[in-house]
């Protein structure tokens, strides 16, 4: 899979798992950020997303600054996942 159709994907995911009812996949902005501004989530749906990536994509992000850092956006989510998982089947 390349990084675009991940993209798609992991927005898909985001929706489904978080509930966003007034939100559609496409609405939500690649590069903006998931927290405070942009979709305005907050900690339990920081826990959502890091289940997410531990469900569908067999990545545990352990370390706090981390996961500040691969939650900034779909974009940094979908680049941490290419990168840890280049031989997973899970983004093939």
């Amino acid at each position: 899979m390349n990084k675009e159709e991940l993209i798609k994907q992991l927005k898909v995911q985001i929706v489904e798992a978080l509930s966003l009812e007034d939100i559609q996949p496409e609405d939500i902005d690649t590069t903006a950020p998931l927290f405070v501004e942009g979709l305005g989530l907050d900690s339990i749906d920081a826990l959502e997303l890091i289940l997410l990536l531990e469900k569908h994509y067999g990545i545990r992000v352990e370390n706090p600054k981390e996961r500040r850092d691969v939650l900034q956006s779909v974009e940094t989510m979908a680049d941490y996942i290419l990168r840890h998982c280049e031989q997973s089947e899970a983004i093939r």
